[in-house]
């Protein structure tokens, strides 16, 4: 499983059982495919808006229904897992785009409480800040804030920059800046800082993962230099 160190690693449970949100995109699918590998791991649970066979078949998951209404109750769990976000020109308004990476991310927040969750993972973005002049940039600032006050005892924020990833083996059209990046990133590698160079979504998965097992009481934020280095 992933390693435990650190005051309260001899308080760790033999067993955890998960809940994942946003399994779809290019960080929660590599989420799930890490989890289920865990031998600790006895249940993950994914919300899913629409069934997604290749990862319903992992070990150990099972699949929540969560259509268009109010977020649906968890089951028991240890730890919850969110990797929700659209983008502004996917979600084709600034409205549509907060009900995602805002209401979305809180109300599953909630639940993962109501659940019994005491570790929470949340994907963010680079950038975020509650007091920022640029909509998507506030938008998950203020997430970021409204998860930190619910009161999980451990709470890791990861801020990864452009993600890297295939995008079409999900389903989904590519990203222009993604695929562009994918081009021209190494060769830009030595100049470009750390923090602003593109992460891969595995990397990220792996670097959240890593740091939740391990994370003290409290908020910890992870920076995106700080992702290539723990999911290398």
């Amino acid at each position: 499983g992933f390693p435990a160190n650190g005051p309260e690693a001899d308080n760790r449970p033999m067993t955890l059982r998960y809940a994942l949100a946003g399994a779809s995109g290019l960080v929660g699918r590599e989420l799930a495919r890490q989890v289920s590998a865990d031998r600790q791991c006895t249940e993950l649970h994914l919300l899913l808006r629409r069934p997604l066979p290749a990862l319903e078949a992992l070990p150990q998951a099972q699949a929540v229904a969560w259509g268009s209404c109010a977020m649906p109750a968890l089951p028991r769990i240890d730890t919850a897992l969110c990797a929700l976000g659209t983008t502004m020109a996917t979600a084709g308004s600034q409205a549509a785009f907060r009900a995602v990476d805002y209401d979305a991310v809180l109300a599953f927040a909630q639940a993962a409480r109501r659940a019994g969750a005491k570790r929470f993972g949340l994907v963010s973005a680079l950038g975020a800040d509650a007091a920022s002049a640029v909509f998507y940039n506030r938008t998950k600032g203020e997430v970021e804030q409204a998860v930190s006050q619910l009161g999980f005892k451990h709470l890791v924020i990861v801020r990864p920059s452009l993600l890297l990833g295939n995008r079409a083996a999900l389903g989904q059209p590519p990203r222009l800046t993604e695929s562009l990046a994918q081009w021209f990133a190494p060769a830009l590698t030595w100049i470009t800082p750390r923090r602003l160079q593109p992460v891969r979504a595995e990397t990220v998965a792996k670097a959240l993962l890593a740091v939740l097992a391990n994370a003290p009481a409290g908020v910890r934020l992870v920076e995106s230099d700080e992702l290539h280095r723990l999911g290398s």
